[in-house]
């Protein structure tokens, strides 16, 4: 019997076929531990074995899945947009949740190549929870330097100019100074005072003294609005100067506990792979890369790094990116790609430069190399041995 479950905050609704897809039962479930359990207890005799299917697997369905682990059954995971393309094998044009819940079901009965959902570690759990956070206030901090960018020109376009934004000295100098007329009344010695007392760069706080004064001498006349948002500004840059100690703070717990993962070495033995990185990968591929996968091929197609065949007609060996993978897990073999080209005479510079020399452009290079580590990646977690960049990238090392 396949037990399809459209996953909900609230209720879960429940819908179980025989191997004929006849309909066993359809119900509609609370989402606590007496409903889930008294479910799990009415497959108990309907069937000599069971195969649960869900259509999420964080979030909400957190309860869900854990008392179908306890069962020992198969849980089987039906992405939601696999779910909406077979839900037109079947007739009605009607969404509910009980046929998103038999469509569940008949696709885990219908399809053999569909991914296991396992109990990650303690470790992979707790850096999918970190990882997220992170990724939320990253969002958060290029929103809000962008906002604050976009205030300061309106009414101090020089000293916009003049700064990256995005370093603690620059948003420092905005809490206590963002109008020229402020600027040039506390003139080189208040200016230099305030970014010392205030733990600014020592280093780069007599640069930062001579360009605000330029920019506030070119600006003599105060602009429409200045009045208002000058106080923005200055609590806008106070506010991303604590998000950015937020950053940092997870930042070292996401190292740290990345760094009890018996994979942590392996996987920063690569050249672009750090903690942060390497906890990012744990993350979005659950840890056990080879009981989810079975080989890097299919790794490098949920990454969206294996090209899909579109041919038609006389139409031949016409290649394009999926439409359907992890966009996360390929940012990180992207980022990773990119970081390690920087490596002097490293063995993925010169793989990136070999792809340029047959013609490609850099991006072209940067995927080839990105699928290139995603083998490597494979093979190091295969053996667990670390690499330590000694080898050179071929495909025999990979």
């Amino acid at each position: 019997m396949w037990v399809g479950i459209d996953v909900g905050k609230g209720f879960h609704h429940a819908c179980a076929v025989d191997e004929n897809g006849k309909v066993v039962f359809s119900r509609k479930v609370a989402n606590g531990q007496a409903a889930i359990e008294q479910l799990i207890a009415r497959t108990a005799g309907k069937a000599t074995e069971v195969v649960w299917a869900v259509d999420m697997t964080s979030g909400a369905a957190g309860l869900l899945l854990t008392l179908l682990w306890a069962t020992g059954a198969p849980v089987l995971y039906v992405p939601g947009r696999l779910v909406n393309r077979m839900a037109g094998a079947f007739p009605g044009e009607g969404k509910t949740d009980a046929k998103d819940a038999k469509t569940i079901a008949e696709t885990a009965r219908l399809r053999g190549d569909l991914t296991p959902v396992t109990s990650p570690d303690e470790v992979v759990a707790d850096l999918k929870v970190l990882t997220a956070r992170r990724e939320d206030l990253m969002a958060d901090w290029v929103r809000g330097v962008n906002r604050l960018r976009e205030l300061l020109a309106g009414i101090f376009p020089g000293l916009e100019r003049a700064f990256d934004y995005s370093t603690r000295s620059a948003l420092i100098l905005l809490t206590g100074y963002c109008t020229p007329a402020a600027i040039r009344d506390a003139d080189a010695p208040g200016l230099t005072h305030y970014l010392r007392e205030n733990g600014a760069w020592p280093k780069a706080i007599p640069s930062m003294v001579d360009k605000a004064l330029a920019a506030a001498n070119e600006q003599t006349v105060a602009l429409p609005g200045e009045a208002i948002t000058a106080p923005l500004i200055t609590r806008l840059a106070a506010q991303l100067l604590e998000l950015d100690r937020e950053i940092k703070d997870l930042d070292k717990q996401i190292t740290e506990r990345f760094g009890e993962h018996p994979a942590a070495g392996p996987i920063t033995s690569v050249d672009g792979f750090g903690p942060i990185l390497g906890a990012q990968l744990l993350a979005d591929t659950g840890g056990d890369l080879r009981t989810a996968f079975g080989n890097s091929g299919r790794l490098a197609a949920y990454a969206g790094l294996a090209p899909v065949p579109r041919d038609s007609g006389r139409v031949r060996g016409n290649l394009h990116r999926p439409k359907r993978y992890h966009r996360g897990l390929r940012r990180v073999f992207y980022l990773a790609a990119l970081s390690a080209i920087k490596v002097k005479d490293g063995p993925s510079r010169a793989f990136y430069q070999k792809k340029r020399s047959e013609g490609k452009i850099h991006t072209q290079a940067l995927i080839a190399l990105a699928r290139r580590l995603v083998d490597l990646i494979w093979a190091l977690l295969r053996d667990g041995r670390e690499f330590h960049n000694s080898p050179p990238l071929t495909a025999n090392a990979a």
